[in-house]
């Protein structure tokens, strides 16, 4: 049985206490995980700032080369697992017996990645606006004509990772890059991702010392993100609500990612349902970017009915299928608890479920697997409970609203993509707080650019600048 440890600075440590992974067909074991425990934990972080001091021994020029080797090892090299060796498909295989997702999913998360460590450098740009990156290595240097310099604001990054899709770990890789050590714990059915990218990091010669990998329980999670300078945490409402008034924790929650159609262009919105879509149903409907609301000043009902006839469509596939769309849960019980919240909402008047009119019960177990099929909502008012709501599969509510209330209306929102040309709306889109990203025009709410942050900014997480004046006087 493949067996993955904790990880003390870069040292593989075996504990006693393991937590097994079940295959999502099977419900049978197939690997172990070793558990770190509070005090474990607790002893390892009294020293962050050792782990920090090999990092600032390279220069950033030097790891950025090393990101980019990192790339080819994570994308196609043989790496250690535990005592054992993880090829790329031994990795695509694994991710989806312990998560349900597709090989093809796992694949184009794969590629997320390697992009993001193959292009480092334009991610840098994005996040630091340009900055000669040299400023890093001397903590002071010009930005343009003005003198500018940065500190680190902890020694370290603590992140509490999800299990949900791998594409979300390029979100902390870059921190290595700006010489900020990572103390990861990773997501119980997804450990996966962070070890190999770890693994992939070492492999082009960073050094292990600059990660901590630690799966561990709520209790460890806490202790992580109390002991770190600064934190980043991913999972939904409830459990990331302790967080919130912490800023040295940069908070993941739900996206409540949106469409909206102006008035100018709702008319033909026929012409964009491919968009709409797409945005709704990549990597399984299981992104904080996926679409789960599509928000229109009218027509409503057709739109609605118009997505329904197309997502009902979709069938389960079998995890090597590559025409794979949609993703069993590894849990049946979460499946069953999503499905039953969704019933009893629809319960309360003024919404309906257009897809249940086409296919019948989204709740579907097919091939030993368990799965929950695309769901299209209609509600009639932006008050239902189900009007802004996101779940861990395709579903999305279509609402109508009044485009004079646009944007306040949607509430926090991590991507909005907004169908029209309407200088006057996109003016109070642009001005707007709720709006994480912006896309204008039919741009899927997954597609992603690197040079932009994708939600937070990383490397204002990780430095704060201070007032800099100098007038270096030479040795005498």
């Amino acid at each position: 049985m493949v067996h993955i440890p904790i990880l003390r600075r870069g040292r593989p440590y075996r504990s006693l206490d393991v937590a097994p992974l079940l295959d999502f067909r099977t419900r049978q074991p197939f690997a172990e995980v070793s558990q770190a425990n509070v005090g474990l934990i607790r002893r390892d972080m009294l020293d962050q700032r050792s782990a920090r001091e090999r990092l600032e021994l390279l220069s950033t020029g030097e790891l950025l080369e090393m990101c980019a080797k990192a790339a080819d090892h994570f994308m196609h090299g043989s790496l250690p697992l535990g005592d054992q060796i993880q090829t790329p498909q031994d990795y695509v295989e694994q991710l989806s017996a312990s998560t349900g997702l597709p090989h093809v999913m796992v694949r184009r998360n794969m590629g997320k990645i390697e992009s993001v460590l193959r292009n480092m450098r334009t991610v840098l740009a994005g996040l630091t606006r340009n900055l000669d990156l040299s400023v890093l290595d001397t903590g002071h240097g010009k930005a343009g004509e003005t003198a500018v310099s940065y500190y680190p604001r902890g020694a370290s990054l603590g992140v509490v990772l999800p299990s949900n899709s791998p594409g979300v770990h390029s979100l902390w890789v870059p921190a290595i890059a700006m010489k900020t050590p990572l103390i990861l714990k990773p997501g119980s059915a997804e450990p996966w991702t962070p070890y190999r990218i770890i693994q992939s990091f070492i492999a082009a010669g960073v050094p292990g010392e600059a990660f901590s990998y630690y799966p561990s329980d709520h209790a460890g999670a806490s202790e992580i993100l109390r002991s770190c300078g600064r934190g980043m945490v991913f999972g939904d409402v409830g459990s990331t609500r302790a967080w919130l008034n912490d800023p040295r924790i940069e908070v993941h929650g739900p996206g409540y990612s949106k469409i909206f159609i102006g008035e100018d262009c709702i008319d033909s919105f026929e012409k964009y349902l491919d968009v709409i879509v797409a945005s709704i149903i990549e990597n399984g409907g299981r992104s904080c970017v996926n679409a789960s609301g599509v928000w229109v000043p009218a027509r409503g009902k057709e739109v609605a009915e118009a997505l329904a006839a197309k997502l009902a469509q979709v069938k389960p596939r079998a995890a090597e299928d590559p025409e794979a769309e949609i993703a069993p849960f590894a849990d049946p019980a979460v499946a069953e608890r999503i499905s039953t919240i969704i019933d009893q909402d629809l319960r309360e008047p003024g919404a309906t479920d257009y897809t249940a009119a086409i296919r019948g019960s989204r709740f579907c177990v097919w091939n030993n697997a368990t799965y929950l099929l695309p769901t299209i909502v209609h509600c009639e008012s932006p008050d239902h409970p189900l009007a802004n709501r996101e779940f861990l599969f395709p579903f999305a509510s279509v609402v109508e609203v009044n485009q004079s209330d646009v944007p306040e209306i949607f509430g926090p929102t991590l991507v909005l993509t907004a169908i029209t040309g309407d200088k006057k709306l996109i003016g109070r889109l642009l001005a707007s707080p709720l709006v994480g990203r912006l896309n204008l025009g039919p741009v899927p709410t997954m597609k992603i650019s690197w040079d932009q942050p994708h939600e937070g900014n990383l490397f204002e997480h990780l430095y704060a600048r201070r007032a800099f004046q100098s007038e270096l006087v030479a040795a005498v």
